[in-house]
């Protein structure tokens, strides 16, 4: 197949699964899509046990390199109409894996005799909730190297520029809940205001103070209390908290910081706070023989001049949630410059398909090339 068809077929794949577009947990569709196109080429697919997404196979030696695509989208207004939309890209990265099987199955010969090649497509990177769940269905115990990609907005990388690796900071979402009583609006002595107590807890994380050196914010970005009475002081409220950091010790260090801030308003008010932790996504773990063998794979394929120092984002990643869970594990992820604009998450966010077949060529040549 020469190159025009592969680029129109890749095409034609990304538009599939755009119109697939299913949020975290629910792919099914999108999971029969991929389902049937792999069981095409002759491959076994292998169900998770407990969630959706699937993983396949290429060679059978005992060094398994593989390569992770995340499959969900996220659920958001479009044109006034709420749906699943494919805003952060991840149609793309299912359609650049199915390109890079197709490759490595197209001369099986010229593969290294003591590698497998594992694909692994992922449901649920948005909830911070599916690395975590594969990890349990020991998707990456035997695995060597682990390579994963992103679409980059192009603040970062312009198209055809490509990151070796992006440091993804850290992520953790807090939701809290205020227990106290209701009290008349003409006699504030009977109660404690919740509304108060939710201004000081915010006063107290504006003035949490850690090393200067490390990056870090703490943001309370919602506050229920009260209802239609505007009489009525309410002793209840529920809160949420988004928590981000550049390294994974700085996000412990402030955890235990806004747990004491919660210890310590509970017991100046005399009310019953709760915090607890939802989705919980690490920063990036990156090792350096990974991001050095997508370097030179960038390099090789698409030139010295396309190659791009590591990113370093605010954003995160549930993919390096397999790194904590297997330290030995040599991850990276690359990065992917497509002109990809407004951004991440916007709903009329587009890109460069003809990306998709470059990046192709270099997750290709990183896989088969390792070492």
């Amino acid at each position: 197949m020469d190159e025009k068809m592969k680029q129109s077929n890749l095409v034609n794949i990304y538009h599939d699964l755009h119109e697939l577009a299913e949020i975290s947990g629910e792919e099914h569709k999108t999971t029969h899509y991929l389902t049937n196109y792999l069981e095409r080429l002759d491959l076994d697919v292998h169900h998770f046990k407990g969630t959706t997404g699937l993983y396949v196979e290429v060679g059978n030696g005992k060094r398994i390199i593989a390569l992770r695509a995340d499959i969900d989208a996220v659920d958001q207004q479009v044109n006034g109409v709420w749906k699943a939309n494919h805003s952060c890209g991840h149609d793309a990265h299912m359609t650049i894996a199915l390109g890079v099987i197709s490759n490595l199955l197209q001369d099986q010969s010229a593969l290294p005799k003591d590698h497998t090649y594992r694909f692994i497509f992922q449901p649920a990177e948005e909830t911070g909730l599916g690395a975590i769940s594969l990890c349990k269905e020991g998707v990456i115990d035997d695995v060597t190297m682990l390579f994963g990609m992103h679409l980059r907005p192009i603040q970062e990388l312009s198209s055809g520029q490509y990151s070796p690796a992006i440091q993804h900071g850290a992520s953790r979402f807090m939701t809290g809940t205020i227990t106290g009583e209701d009290a008349h609006g003409a006699r504030p002595h009977l109660n404690v205001n919740s509304i108060q107590v939710g201004m000081d807890f915010v006063a107290k994380l504006n003035a949490m103070t850690l090393n200067p050196m490390d990056t870090y914010s703490a943001k309370m970005t919602a506050f229920h209390a009260g209802g239609k009475s505007p009489n009525i002081i309410p002793g209840n409220a529920e809160f949420s908290l988004d928590l981000r950091a550049d390294q994974n010790d700085t996000m412990e260090r402030m955890t235990t910081n806004i747990m004491n801030i919660k210890d310590t308003l509970s017991f100046y008010y005399g009310v019953e706070i709760d915090l607890t932790i939802g989705d919980d996504t690490p920063g990036a773990v990156i090792d350096e023989t990974a991001e050095a063998t997508l370097s030179k794979a960038i390099v090789e394929c698409v030139g010295d001049q396309n190659l791009k120092p590591r990113l370093h984002t605010p954003g995160s990643d549930d993919f390096h949630n397999y790194t904590i869970y297997n330290p030995t594990l040599q991850a990276t992820m690359l990065g992917i410059g497509c002109n990809l604009e407004p951004g991440l998450h916007h709903p009329a966010m587009h890109f460069d398909l003809d990306q998709l077949d470059a990046s192709v060529r270099i997750l290709s040549h990183a896989m088969q090339f390792s070492t």
